[in-house]
């Protein structure tokens, strides 16, 4: 019994905390008079949190202000010194590594160029693990006050599968990349040195786009946004409830191999007329190529992606768009439009953000268009309570919202620091034969 109150009174002091650094992490600026309402916390409480937060480094003063006729009021925020985020994008031609401080403010990045469809697994491992030493030692930072790892990566993420893996860990499936049940979270622990308390999120990437978008982008406020990613491929995820809501959900879904054009183009997955095959960049190059545009064999998606805008959108020199290019990113917005149609008939969001470097690139041109498709595809009522606009972070957001990732965790734990995961670092090591089973040749 005395254990049961122990552990109590532990999750109470621990909720407190979480409340109110969240509070401060998202609304602050506040005074401790303010933080009373916004938490439903008594001013005692109140107190006694703010003191162990501020002698653990975690939360600062941020200055006064005057009250109506009293003493000024303190403001406190969340101390950006108080820890430290990696965040990584498994992207498409690179994989990006940056470093992050509490308030996410960007502290070191670094880049690894992948060749075309150059997806080997343990070429991968290496990028993060060098990339992940070089952010820190740039930042000249200490390991000690890392406090996760957030990864997004393309593909479906099982969490805990020893049957597949021999021990627990998240494992990828990306069958588009030629990931087959690859532990990725026990290969990259094996080799990227950091303490061993620190924990590894891994993602899917259209799942960190969305967090991102919702906590600092143009999702922020909506009830329920979907976001979608679009880069060489194409995927989305849909997120629902409130930053501070206890039932705040985020999914990936696989919406780049939704079905858009029965008997269509082929697939990078292998099946037929998916909306990737025509909204996906690497897709995109492909058929301009096929239908002679002027493109070097070994152009890689964002110069293809570029040249194709440029030929359509030949600016104010004179020169006449080019027809295929034109005919091309119009059968690009119909498919996006329909699909996208899907996302309002099934989900019913209030907004919907479209990211990802090529979802960037193309929109400034292609938006108008997408709405008109949407709007033409999906249910009258539905479709007028949905806003469609480009996200707000710009290219990076996959990779800060890989940061949320360890972020979120530590906010709920109230500021706690992680403690060692056991299980992941007494298990066996892992069947070096499976991941060679996922593993791509180099492209």
């Amino acid at each position: 019994m005395a254990e049961r109150s122990r552990r109590t009174v532990r999750d109470l002091r621990r909720g407190n905390r979480a409340r109110v650094l969240q509070r401060l992490y998202f609304d602050g600026p506040l005074s401790r008079q303010e933080l009373g309402p916004a938490t439903g916390l008594s001013s005692g409480s109140i107190s006694n949190v703010v003191a162990e937060l501020a002698s653990e480094g975690l939360l600062e003063e941020a200055g006064v202000v005057d009250s109506d006729g009293g003493r000024p009021r303190t403001l406190l925020r969340v101390a950006a010194g108080g820890g430290l985020f990696v965040g990584i994008d498994i992207g498409e031609t690179r994989v990006r590594v940056e470093l992050f401080d509490l308030s996410l403010a960007e502290l070191a990045r670094t880049d690894r160029l992948l060749a075309q469809h150059g997806y080997d697994v343990e070429r991968i491992v290496s990028h993060v693990r060098t990339g992940v030493s070089d952010v820190l030692r740039d930042a000249g930072a200490d390991p000690g006050m890392l406090l996760g790892i957030g990864i997004g990566v393309p593909g479906i993420i099982e969490r805990n599968a020893p049957q597949v893996t021999g021990g627990p860990g998240a494992v990828v499936h990306g069958q588009t990349i030629g990931w087959s049940a690859v532990p990725f979270e026990r290969l990259l622990r094996e080799v990227v040195d950091v303490p061993p308390e620190v924990p590894f999120f891994i993602d899917n990437g259209a799942k960190t786009l969305g967090q991102a978008e919702m906590w600092f982008g143009g999702g922020r406020g909506a009830g329920a946004a979907a976001v979608a990613l679009i880069g060489s491929g194409v995927g989305a995820s849909v997120n629902r409830g409130d930053i501070l809501d206890e039932d705040l959900s985020n999914a990936a879904l696989e919406w780049g191999h939704t079905t858009v054009q029965l008997r269509g183009r082929r697939c990078r997955c292998g099946s037929i007329g998916c909306l990737e095959a025509y909204a996906g960049a690497e897709a995109m190059r492909e058929r301009w190529q096929e239908a002679g545009g002027p493109l070097a064999p070994d152009a890689d998606d964002e110069t293809a992606l570029a040249a194709l805008l440029a030929a359509a959108y030949p600016g104010p020199d004179g020169a006449a768009p080019d027809p295929v290019a034109v005919s091309i990113l119009d059968e690009t917005a119909e498919c996006l439009g329909a699909a996208l149609a899907d996302l309002v008939n099934l989900f019913l969001p209030e907004r919907i953000l479209l990211g990802g470097w090529a979802g960037l690139l193309i929109g400034p041109h292609l938006l108008p268009e997408i709405r008109r498709y949407a709007q033409e595809y999906a249910l009258d009522h539905a479709v007028a309570r949905t806003t469609i606009d480009l996200g707000h972070l710009g290219p990076d957001a996959v990779t800060v919202g890989a940061a949320t990732l360890p972020l979120s965790d530590f906010l709920a734990r109230g500021g706690t620091r992680p403690v060692p995961k056991p299980h992941l670092e007494t298990a066996p090591a892992p069947d070096r034969a499976a991941a060679s089973r996922g593993r791509t040749a180099a492209g």
